[in-house]
């Protein structure tokens, strides 16, 4: 399978791309400066994600868009979205695999509020995660082959890999210990699941882990986004 990752050296999409290139699929690296690419042999397509062409992407067969803005550059996630929206409605052979956030996904089952809802939320996250959650509307309301995959609201770069998640819905589930958990490692695993076996097309899902290593400050953490969620 050919794979784009935009957005490949950043924390999510590093771990994309390993697991992906580690199943031997064919990956490419789509970064805005190659002078991040630090691995050698890496195969890289230099483009600021704005200004990615039909031509540039019409060789794969899914394109996963692990951009990151900084927590006041919302605005950039829709941005992006719109761009790659209109690239696909002309490639439809393509799949897009969209990391999501935690704040599109809903606090109970009737779905009358989302995480980006609560006036828990700490307020850094509440830009970007809302500025996320209108993409996902932007999605939902296109013709393309979409996936929006959400990760836990504790989304642990220092977390490692346990090989092992449980994905839900567009509700937010927690694991064992209440926890809404995931490191970018077992996240990853989901992310290339899903490229591989596109369960989940048009279709909104959400994942979460267990703790694989504990520490005091992902206690903390977890123990402060816990509150998020009453």
């Amino acid at each position: 399978m050919k794979i784009g990752v935009i957005g490949a050296t950043g924390k999510a999409g590093k771990c994309i791309f390993r697991e992906a290139t580690s199943r031997g699929h064919e990956v490419t690296a789509i970064v805005r400066d190659a002078k991040k690419v630090t691995t050698p042999g890496l195969d890289v397509l230099v483009r600021d994600a704005f200004q990615l062409t039909t031509e540039d992407i019409s060789r794969f067969d899914v394109i996963i868009n692990a951009f990151g803005a900084g927590p006041s550059h919302g605005e950039q996630h829709i941005a992006l979205g719109h761009h790659l929206i209109n690239l696909l409605r002309e490639l439809p052979h393509i799949r897009l695999i969209a990391i999501g956030t935690a704040g599109a996904l809903f606090l109970d089952a009737e779905k009358t509020s989302r995480i980006v809802d609560s006036p828990k939320l700490p307020v850094l996250l509440k830009e970007s995660f809302f500025a996320q959650t209108l993409n996902l509307t932007d999605y939902q309301n296109s013709d393309i082959q979409w996936t929006y995959i959400s990760p836990a609201l504790f989304f642990d770069a220092a977390g490692i890999q346990t090989n092992h998640y449980e994905k839900g819905e567009d509700v937010v589930i927690t694991n064992s210990k209440g926890y809404s958990y995931i490191s970018y490692y077992d996240f990853a695993l989901a992310v290339v699941d899903e490229a591989e076996q596109a369960r989940h097309v048009q279709q909104h899902f959400s994942v979460v882990a267990e703790v694989g290593k504990s520490s005091l400050l992902t206690t903390i953490m977890n123990k402060s986004m816990k509150r998020v969620l009453k």
